[in-house]
């Protein structure tokens, strides 16, 4: 049993776990920056250890500064949240190699499922459907021409070490192919110091639906049904729901065996998240993230697990504490991501926190490091809480949704809250009618 844990990150996720941990009876190490001196997080720790300036290279990225924060307070393990180290295999080999246990799966499948390319090969061999591509990378526009040829338009290209929607670029017909292709390889480069791109078949009208996975490092393994988290502006998820209003309980037991099987035939050891894009019942893996995901509470609603308190188990060395047969959907539950930006454009939106009323009453959650008087640096991600609700079915979740918005109160900056209140009166949103690209065209016409 560990005795205590060190938490390398910041804000809400910082808070999830050292709340987890304390109901274990384990002692918890913050980490901060000078910049997050009077943070929640810290308040809240057993202990705290600054590591660094404001710039997260020189703290919350720093992997000599975590280790000596380890040395220090005596910590014998480390959860990385998510962000930041999270998915950082040539940091877990470091923890690892200290003799301290990292709260999430080996540095071989971070490693494994960190490459585009390598993913997608591995979630083939696992039997895990996948969209049609190009087989590994392309290397130069006369193969990107042919590939594209083969598949039919629109293609989308993509940075094989990308994420958060940088180095990706659709072409819809021939002439488009030369641009998008030269776009995603300078922006790969730029962005992760790698040009290397690959290509997918495009689907016009997909959901992205996600499946909740969990291993026991020890060949055991279950999912925890799927999250539709298709409301995103520029790749990134503001809105998240399970389980997916457009997804029968045959298609998830049936894509929920296979991604529970895949990960216990990998080994797999923690919470991770298969990713798919979902069109006419066909699902088609996109990529797996070998963390836990930020829309995790939703989760958490319809099953009444907590996906934190099984890391830490599961990284001891026991064994899960439920089955698949004791996972039963309960209910429907909705997650907004709330960021400190200004509307119409999202530009972030730092400042001191004048006022804060957190909603309440049955099936409401809010997740969030804010308190009066706190003031957001502008070193960090703009995401300032996350407002979570559960109830009896999707109708009740949305209802008790739109009460719990009119309840919450963040003066001093703003905030994306109108956003959703908007959101709310659309009837495709009330009907769960909704694709990846639905948000940024219904932005385009509202706030364009």
């Amino acid at each position: 049993m560990f005795d205590k844990i060190l938490v390398a990150n910041r804000g809400e996720i910082a808070l999830r776990v050292i709340r987890a941990a304390r109901e274990m009876g384990i002692k918890t190490v913050a980490v901060h920056s000078t910049a997050d001196a009077d943070a929640m997080h810290v308040r809240m720790a057993d202990e705290a250890v600054c590591i660094g300036p404001p710039p997260s290279p020189q703290s919350y990225l720093s992997i000599p500064a975590i280790i000596a924060a380890c040395e220090i307070t005596g910590a014998q393990a480390i959860h990385p949240g998510y962000g930041f180290l999270s998915e950082n295999a040539n940091f877990v080999q470091i923890v690892e190699d200290h003799g301290l246990t990292f709260i999430g799966p080996s540095s071989e499948h971070i490693r494994q499922m960190g490459d585009k390319i390598t993913a997608k090969d591995t979630a083939k061999a696992l039997g895990i459907p996948v969209v049609p591509g190009s087989d590994g990378g392309v290397p130069d526009l006369e193969t990107a021409k042919k590939v594209a040829a083969d598949m039919g338009y629109p293609v989308i290209i993509k940075a094989t070490a990308g994420g958060g929607g940088r180095g990706m670029k659709v072409a819809a017909s021939e002439k488009d192919i030369e641009t998008a292709f030269r776009t995603a390889r300078t922006e790969a480069k730029a962005a992760f110091g790698n040009d290397e791109v690959y290509m997918e078949k495009y689907l016009q009208k997909p959901r992205h639906i996600e499946i909740q996975v969990f291993g026991d490092g020890k060949g055991g393994g279950v999912h925890l049904g799927e999250r539709d988290c298709s409301l995103q502006r520029r790749h990134q998820k503001v809105f998240e729901e399970a389980p997916g209003p457009s997804i029968t309980a045959e298609e998830r037991a049936h894509i929920g065996g296979i991604c529970a099987n895949a990960i216990a035939r990998m080994g797999y050891s923690g919470a991770g998240t298969i990713e798919f894009l979902y069109e006419d019942g066909e699902f088609y893996f996109i990529e797996m993230n070998t963390r836990l995901q930020v829309e995790h509470p939703v989760t958490e609603g319809i099953f009444g697990v907590d996906l934190v308190r099984e890391q830490i188990r599961v990284a001891e060395g026991m064994p899960m504490s439920f089955t698949q047969e004791d996972l039963v959907v309960n209910g429907h539950a909705i997650e907004i991501r709330i960021n400190a930006e200004r509307l119409p454009n999202f530009a972030p939106c730092p400042g001191r926190i004048s006022q804060y009323h957190v909603p309440g009453g049955l099936g409401v959650r809010m997740d969030s490091a804010l308190y009066d008087g706190y003031t957001i640096p502008p070193y960090y991600d703009s995401l300032i809480g996350k407002l979570i609700v559960h109830g009896r079915d999707r109708t009740e979740a949305l209802s008790r949704l739109e009460r719990a918005l009119g309840e919450l109160i963040v003066d001093g900056v703003d905030t994306t809250v109108p956003l959703f209140h908007a959101l709310l009166q659309e009837p495709d949103i009330l009907a769960g009618n909704y694709n990846i690209h639905w948000l940024e065209r219904w932005l385009d016409a509202n706030m364009g």
